[in-house]
Parts: structure tokens; sequence; C-alpha cells
């Protein structure tokens, strides 16, 4: 008897594992502010796309995790994490030392740089050189900070960067500050842009995305890490590169 329940015993810790081992992967909700292409958007089919929607994906299934994504207004996304309403973000944040005090972030997966976009006739190549007109960016991202920098010229912020664009191009703003990436998508592969504003000069900031997690989820930050060396041993995040046309 003593030995059949000894059998017993091993057949159902044996079960438990055999139970682990399938058991489903973690679930984790993301949340993107879909407006910033090619990164992260919207297609024609209401789906959100982009870089970080396909990378966020293939970080996960390296780190055994199960992703939702969750389109989420820039305004608001760091609140959201910081109560819990999702479990990371990812939606070219960049990674600064004020957002480092507030949030975790991972180990950086994209190298970007701030660039300006003006009006074809625009003669200036540089923030210094529209002093006395008006530069959009959309609140709270480093292409605002950037032009907060320069005296003489008025920061107007915008909660979507294609706003800025729109008002740029009916004559109400004489520049637009973004992430090189999307500068490239707004001035030279929209139809309705590409004959009206133009690229100038050189990104002017050195700048790293990274996966924003709320500040002590430590494990998820390794997980996550985890996904991410994977990825990028793998060249998946290269693939992904030519895919969305990024550098």
């Amino acid at each position: 008897m003593k030995a059949l329940r000894t059998m017993t015993a091993v057949l159902a810790l044996g079960l438990c594992f055999v139970s682990a081992a399938f058991a489903a992967p973690k679930a984790i909700t993301v949340a993107s502010d879909a407006t910033w292409p090619p990164m992260e958007f919207v297609d024609a089919n209401k789906k959100i796309v982009g870089f970080d929607i396909d990378f966020m994906t293939a970080v996960a299934k390296e780190a055994g995790l199960q992703v939702t994504f969750k389109n989420t207004a820039w305004d608001g996304i760091f609140a959201g994490v910081e109560a819990g309403q999702y479990d990371a973000i990812i939606s070219s944040v960049t990674i600064t030392p004020e957002r480092q005090a507030k949030y975790d972030f991972t180990t950086p997966y994209v190298q970007i740089g701030q660039i300006l976009v003006v009006p074809k006739a625009e003669k200036g190549s540089k923030i210094a050189d529209l002093k006395g007109k008006k530069v959009g960016a959309q609140i709270g991202t480093t292409g605002a900070m950037e032009v907060k920098k320069v005296a003489g010229v008025e920061l107007k912020t915008y909660d979507e960067v294609g706003l800025a664009f729109e008002d740029m191009a009916a004559g109400r703003i004489a520049g637009v500050v973004c992430d090189e990436p999307t500068a490239i998508t707004y001035a030279l592969q929209k139809k309705e842009y590409s004959s009206k504003f133009k690229i100038v000069g050189k990104s002017f900031t050195k700048e790293a995305y990274g996966i924003v997690v709320k500040k002590g989820n430590k494990d998820l930050v390794a997980q996550l890490n985890k996904g991410i060396a994977a990825v990028q041993k793998k060249k998946i995040d290269t693939q992904l590169k030519k895919k969305w046309q990024l550098k």
C-alpha cells in the first residue's frame, strides 16, 4: 500500500511538471500610440502595424510571452503604465535620464535622431534659422524638447504628429521636428506631402528607443531583454528594418 501511494505521488508530481511545461505563456498587454509611422500606426484595415509592433511580437515570442497591443494616446501613455492599465509601452520611446528616473527600460533596440522638416520654399536648414516663426512637434516628445532649447522660435505642440504636418501644409507653422523615420514617411513617402515638404540637414540628436515597464518590475524587464537579445542574435530586427525601410 505504501509503495502504491508513493507511485501515485510520483505520477502526480510528473503530471504537474508536464502541465507546467505546456502551460500557456504569460500574457502581457503593451500600449502603443499608433500615430507614428513607420514605427506604429493604424493601417487601412484598422489594425495596429509597424516596426515596433512586429519587433515586440518577435520579442514576446522569443521570451515566451503572449502579447496584446492597446492603442493609447501619447499624452496619457506613461500614466497608464504607472497605474497598471498595461504591462509595458513600445511606442518609439527615447531613453532619457528623466524617464529612467520614473520608469524602467529594456536594453535599447533602435538608434534614431531628431530631424527638421520644412516647406520646400523655406531656406533655413536648422531650427535656429526659423527664429520668429512657429515650429511644430508632438507634445511630450524629445522633438518638442529640442525646439524648446532654441531661443526665438515658438513651439507649437500637437497630440499627434500628423496634425503638425497638416498645419505646415496649411502654412500655419514653418517647420516640424520629429524622429527621422517618421519625418521620412511624411515628407518623402506620403503623396499629399512629397511635393510640398523637404527634410533639411542631418539628424541632430543621437537617441535610442527602449521598451518601457513600470518602475520596479525587474522580472518583466529581464524577460523582455532576453527576447530582445534573441531577436538581435537571429537578425530578426535586421529583417524588420528592411521591411519597414529603416536605416
